[in-house]
C-alpha cells in the first residue's frame, strides 16, 4: 500500500458544517415521500384500493435510483473528486424535486423519484468521505456522527414543512429543490480532500468499482460493510413507514399518522447518531458502539410486536425507541469509508449506504410479495419473520466485520498505476 501525507483539520471546520446542512437537505428529500405519501399518491390518480401497491412502486423506484446512483457517483467521486460529485448530485435532485411538484400520474411520480434517487445517492457518501479524510482518526467518528445526526433532522424539517404549507405536498417538493440550490453556494467555500489530490498526483488507479470483486478479501469487506446496515431500512421502510397498517392490525387504530411516526423516529435517529460517535470514542471501538445500538434496536423490535404496543401513543413511543436504536447509521457509514483506501473510499462510502437503501425493494419483495401475497401470511407474521431474517443476517455480518477505529486512512488499495 502506498502511504500518502495529509494534514488533520479541526472538527468544527467548514466542511463538517456544510456537510451537515447538505445531509439535512438529503434527508428532507429522501423522507418527504413517506410523509406526503397518502395525499400525494391519491392526488395523482391512485385509489384507496391501489394506494399500497402504488406507493410501494414509487418508493421502490426511488430506492432503485439510489442504488444505481450510488455506483455512478461513487466511481466519479474517486475519479474526479469528492466536490465534483457534490455539485453534480445536488443539481440533479434539485431539478427532480421541482419537476415532482408538477407531476400528474403515478408513473410520472415514480420516474421523478427515480431521478431524485440518482441525485441523492451522491450526497452522503461524498461528504462522509471528505470529512473522514479531513479529520484525524481520533475525531473521525465524532465528526461523521455530527454530520449524520444534524442532517437527519431533515426528516423533522420535512414533516413540519408539510404542516406549515397546509399539507401542500407539491410546494414541499419545490421547497426541497430551492434548498438544494442554496446549498450550491455554500459548497463553493469547501476545499477538496488533500488525500484525494495526492492519490490523483500519484497516478494510482481510482474509482474502479470492479476492484471490490477481483480480490477475495476486499470483496468480503465490501459485502459485510453492506449487510451490517440492513436493519435501518427494514425498520424505517416497513415498520415505521407502515405503522398505520400495523396499528390497525394490532389494536384497531385508524388514526396513526405514518408521517408523524417518521418524524418522531428520525428525530431519535439523529440523537442516536450524535451519541454513537461519543460511545465509539468512549470504547475506542466502532464495533462495540455498533453492538450497543443493535441491542437497543432488537429490544425495540420486541416491544413493537408485543402486547405493550396497544395504542397510538405506544406506537409513537416505540417508533422513537426504534429510531434511537437505529442511530448506528453514522458509524455504519463511517466504517464503510474506513474499510478502504483513498483511491476507492468514495466509491465504497457512496455505494455501501445506497446498497442498503436499495435493499428495501428486496426486503419488500420478501415481506409483501412472498410472505403476504404468495404465502397468504397475515401482516404481523410477515413483519416478524422479515425482521428475524434481517437481524440474523446482520449479526452474522457484524461478527466477521473488522474493527476500524484505529485504522490509518492514509493509503491506497493495490499498487496499480495508470499508464
Amino acid at each position: 500500500m502506498k502511504q500518502l501525507e495529509t494534514k488533520p483539520a479541526s472538527i468544527f471546520n467548514i466542511a463538517v458544517v456544510v456537510a451537515a446542512l447538505g445531509y439535512f437537505v438529503d434527508i428532507y428529500d429522501l423522507l418527504l415521500f413517506t410523509i406526503v405519501k397518502k395525499s400525494s399518491v391519491l392526488a395523482v390518480g391512485s385509489t384507496d384500493a391501489s394506494l399500497l401497491v402504488d406507493s410501494t412502486k414509487i418508493i421502490n423506484w426511488q430506492m432503485g435510483g439510489l442504488l444505481l446512483g450510488g455506483i455512478i457517483w461513487g466511481v466519479l467521486g474517486d475519479k474526479k473528486g469528492r466536490l465534483s460529485v457534490l455539485f453534480g448530485s445536488i443539481i440533479l435532485y434539485s431539478i427532480a424535486n421541482f419537476v415532482t411538484g408538477f407531476i400528474q400520474t403515478v408513473d410520472q411520480y415514480a420516474w421523478c423519484r427515480f431521478v431524485a434517487g440518482l441525485g441523492l445517492a451522491g450526497e452522503l457518501g461524498a461528504w462522509i468521505t471528505l470529512v473522514s479524510e479531513l479529520l484525524p482518526k481520533n475525531k473521525r467518528g465524532i465528526g461523521t456522527s455530527l454530520v449524520a445526526g444534524i442532517g437527519l433532522f431533515g426528516a423533522v424539517g420535512a414533516y413540519y414543512t408539510y404542516q406549515w404549507t397546509g399539507n401542500d405536498w407539491r410546494l414541499c417538493y419545490k421547497i426541497g429543490g430551492a434548498l438544494g440550490v442554496l446549498l450550491l453556494f455554500l459548497r463553493i467555500s469547501v476545499a477538496e480532500s488533500g488525500m484525494f489530490k495526492q492519490v490523483k498526483e500519484a497516478g494510482v488507479q481510482r474509482g474502479n468499482f470492479l476492484m471490490f470483486f477481483n480480490d477475495g478479501k476486499r470483496f468480503k469487506k465490501y459485502i459485510l460493510a453492506i449487510l451490517i446496515g440492513l436493519p435501518t431500512w427494514y425498520v424505517v421502510g416497513i415498520l415505521i413507514n407502515q405503522s398505520d397498517r400495523f396499528g390497525k392490525e394490532m389494536f384497531g387504530s385508524t388514526t396513526i399518522d405514518s408521517g408523524r411516526s417518521i418524524m418522531f423516529a428520525y428525530a431519535a435517529i439523529a440523537l442516536g447518531d450524535i451519541l454513537i460517535g461519543l460511545v465509539s470514542q468512549y470504547f475506542k471501538s466502532r464495533k462495540k458502539a455498533l453492538l450497543v445500538f443493535y441491542t437497543l434496536c432488537v429490544l425495540a423490535l420486541l416491544l413493537y410486536f408485543s402486547p405493550f404496543n396497544n395504542s397510538d401513543t405506544s406506537m409513537y413511543i416505540i417508533c422513537i425507541i426504534m429510531g434511537f436504536g437505529n442511530g448506528y447509521w453514522a458509524i455504519f457509514v463511517t466504517m464503510g469509508a474506513e474499510q478502504f483506501g483513498t483511491n476507492l473510499r468514495a466509491t465504497a462510502a457512496t455505494t455501501i449506504p445506497n446498497m442498503v437503501r436499495g435493499a428495501l425493494p428486496l426486503i419488500n419483495l420478501m415481506f409483501l410479495d412472498l410472505f403476504q401475497k404468495s404465502w397468504n401470511w397475515p401482516l404481523i407474521k410477515a413483519g416478524i419473520v422479515t425482521g428475524v431474517v434481517v437481524m440474523v443476517i446482520t449479526f452474522i455480518a457484524f461478527y466477521f466485520t473488522e474493527e476500524t477505529f484505529h485504522k490509518d486512512l492514509n493509503y491506497s488499495e493495490g499498487e496499480e498505476m495508470l499508464p
